[in-house]
């Protein structure tokens, strides 16, 4: 009866093709380079992992994760989690004929439940998966967490004719390659709503980011809602609802906690300050662009106030105030002070910021740029805060603190400067994401390497990590998550496994498994070439029609599902055939 086992094999698989996801060519004479992935295959790529044929099942009636660790919000939320999300399909159920894993025990060797993520966290764990005895280990709570999302990526359907929760036997050892791995969003220019936000946590989550770096405020408007200067917002924010309240931003740095993922807030000086001149405009230069009267324009070169003045002491005094709360609200170590596009027309306009500079032996506007960096990072210093920013005082000559972190965003061609003034990096030069074209512009964002410049092993140690940006000109909450997802998963690999894990057509069918595997679980991620995520897409209803052939289920009637079913029938009766 070998023909018979194999025509079930070959329906077996053909079931498989139709419930999963499938990408196909762009054009037939162009087929697809690359080995496909096989169900349950992770993202990112683990740095070890070892599989073997032996499949496994698992019981949604039974309890699945034993932690050794008790009393831990961060393990127990988790495992809720983690339930829900692994048993995402109420129909699927254990498969009878295969070894059950009966629970996956997890050990946690600090013992200790920490509260906040930091930059010093140990992400590493082991995975075993196997009939006798499945364990995930790891030395922190924030390697547990890495470690059970990539446990729920090992699980899948073979088929939706019986929907059976199956996983290969597994022994995972893994590590994240950089311990920086960020996603930027801007919520000033387009604010945000919090559902969106934690959508977008979530998805993070599921690829292994840690940070969320929040671009808060800027010239557009000023969401925040401070304690010592509620004016701020009351002011420039685009209305009252669009306003991120302490208990909004006490909300999305618990979620985050939740999920392992710092929360860094930016509050970006001197420049992208107009916002904050609707309430304090005595904080913002006037500029002279008619070369006699104070607070008239210049346009294109500068508006009539602009830039916070660098020569009040009034300006740090503020800074200090608000930045005290900010450091206190936000428990992250580090703040990003912005620091990015000082232009200096303004101040250049002034005759007071002149006769100041003169004043203070400053000769030029990279200097008066030094005067106020430095001026800055001394308060932080007080505040006992670190920072973050971008590279721009750095090539304007700046001489910031040695332990400053510079955010490379201009060119990868910078890094080997920065580098050479021993600042730790974090690159984002070749990951702005709000930038869109049309085909696979993913694979530019995996290639791009944060080592692939020539710096001797102490430079490369300096470059801790990279991030997504997404600004937000022609973004807001109908088309961030579609925009920044899966591209931004090409970014996570990048961060997290090997170098040597770099080849475009291979990473294409796990990234597309990956984007099926998102959608499912609700994030609207883009697909990335044509295909179908099986028996799931966007927008379908559980009540939609189905149509079925020998117990495969598709949804929808439309004629591409006619088509595959006919194939399917063809095929199978034609493998009949052969072998009787």
């Amino acid at each position: 009866m070998a023909w018979r086992r194999l025509a079930f094999a070959c329906l077996f698989t053909l079931c498989w093709t139709l419930s999963s996801a499938y990408i196909t060519y762009i054009e037939v004479r162009y087929p697809l380079e690359g080995e496909r992935s096989p169900p349950g295959a992770p993202w990112p790529q683990p740095q070890v992992c070892e599989q073997t044929d032996e499949l496994l099942t698992l019981d949604p009636a039974k309890p699945l994760f034993v932690s050794e660790l008790q009393s831990c919000d961060i393990v127990e939320e988790a495992i809720k989690r983690y339930t829900d999300l692994i048993f995402i399909d109420k129909g699927g159920k254990v498969e009878p004929d295969q070894p059950r894993v009966s629970n996956v025990l997890i050990t946690i060797k600090s013992n200790d439940c920490e509260k906040y993520p930091h930059p010093a966290m140990d992400e590493s764990y082991t995975l075993e998966v196997n009939a006798k005895t499945s364990q995930l280990t790891a030395e922190t709570v924030w390697g547990f967490l890495r470690g059970i999302e990539t446990f729920s990526q090992l699980v899948f359907f073979p088929d939706e004719v019986n929907k059976y929760y199956l996983l290969n036997e597994t022994s995972i050892e893994d590590w994240p390659r950089f311990k920086y791995r960020g996603i930027m969003l801007d919520t000033a220019r387009h604010y945000e709503p919090m559902s969106i936000l934690k959508k977008n946590l979530d998805a993070m989550s599921y690829n292994k980011f840690n940070v969320f770096h929040w671009h808060i405020v800027d010239d557009q408007s000023f969401p925040y809602e401070s304690i010592v200067y509620s004016e701020l917002s009351a002011k420039g924010a685009y209305s009252p609802k669009h306003v991120y309240t302490q208990k909004n931003v006490a909300a999305i740095i618990e979620y985050a906690r939740l999920r392992g993922i710092r929360v860094i807030p930016e509050f970006d000086t001197p420049g992208h300050t107009i916002s904050w001149g609707k309430s304090h405009l005595e904080l913002l230069t006037p500029c002279y662009g008619d070369g006699v009267n104070p607070g008239t324009a210049n346009y294109t070169a500068h508006a009539a106030y602009e830039m916070l003045n660098p020569m009040l002491d009034s300006t740090y005094d503020f800074l200090e105030k608000l930045f005290g709360e900010v450091v206190e609200k936000f428990p992250d170590e580090y703040m990003h002070l912005g620091m990015d596009e000082a232009y200096p027309y303004c101040w250049q306009s002034n005759p007071n910021i002149s006769e100041f500079m003169e004043k203070e032996g400053i000769d030029d506007y990279g200097k008066l740029q030094e005067y106020y960096t430095t001026r800055v990072l001394a308060i932080m210093k007080k505040l006992n805060s670190k920072y973050i920013i971008w590279q721009d005082p750095i090539d304007d000559g700046v001489e910031a603190s040695p332990d400053t972190v510079v955010e490379v965003w201009r060119n990868f061609t910078d890094v080997p400067a920065v580098a050479a003034r021993g600042y730790e990096m974090i690159l984002s030069s070749c990951w702005y994401l709000n930038y869109i074209s049309y085909g696979q512009d993913w694979k530019t964002y995996y290639e791009c390497d944060p080592h692939s410049w020539n710096g001797t092993e102490e430079q490369l140690e300096l470059m801790i990590g990279g991030e997504a940006c997404m600004w937000h000109e022609y973004v807001d909450g109908t088309n961030l998550l579609p925009r920044l997802w899966p591209r931004a998963s090409a970014v996570a690999e990048r961060l997290w496994s090997a170098k040597e894990v770099n080849n475009t057509d291979d990473a294409m069918y796990r990234l597309d498994e990956h984007r099926c595997r998102m959608l499912r679980r609700g994030i609207p991620a883009e697909p990335i070439l044509n295909g179908f995520c099986g028996d799931y897409e966007e927008g379908w209803e559980e009540d939609t029609d189905q149509c079925s052939l020998s117990g495969i289920s598709l949804y929808g009637n439309t004629d591409i599902n006619k088509r595959r079913i006919v194939i399917a029938t063809v095929l199978f009766v034609y493998i009949v055939q052969i072998f009787m």
